[in-house]
């Protein structure tokens, strides 16, 4: 499925997937292109806890491009060992109304080298080939235990 496509079809787009996957340059394409509000996840503050944070978001108006949301916070809540701030339930919920409000999770994957070298491209630094291996590997994990949930695509970007 082409980008058009899917911002045609879905209202709420929801990027995800690990540093240097295009995340923020789809955000940004759609953003320019088809009209997309572009809310990252630094943006979603979480007064009241942060799958209550989450279902705000997802319950604005018009059309909405997520640059990493729920699904980061499951990778790397595994990955920090000890400090959950969302359930795998609250997560599985959040896709839910995710599906709901017409939306689609996409994941952006690429293979270990090109994400290597994309990031030490743009910031002169990047994990080491294990450490993205076992990110790409959470992530996968992830989207695995969200099937069934919400409509989910994956993509990946290694060209």
């Amino acid at each position: 499925m082409q980008w058009d496509e899917l911002a045609a079809r879905y209202p709420v787009i929801v990027l995800e997937g690990c540093d240097g996957t295009g995340k923020t340059t789809r955000a940004a394409e759609l953003a320019d292109q088809h009209g997309y509000t572009v809310i990252h996840s630094s943006d979603v503050a979480d007064p009241d806890g942060l799958a209550d944070a989450y279902h705000a978001v997802l319950r604005r108006p018009g059309k909405l491009a997520l640059d990493r949301s729920f699904v980061s916070e499951l990778v790397y809540s595994q990955l920090r060992a000890g400090r959950m701030r969302l359930t795998g339930r609250e997560a599985a919920e959040l896709a839910f109304a995710l599906a709901d409000r017409g939306g689609v999770l996409v994941h952006l994957t690429a293979h270990p080298k090109a994400l290597a070298w994309r990031l030490r491209a743009r910031d002169g630094y990047a994990p080491t080939l294990d450490r993205l291996r076992v990110l790409l590997a959470t992530y996968r994990d992830v989207f695995r235990a969200l099937d069934g949930t919400a409509p989910i695509l994956t993509v990946d970007t290694t060209r």
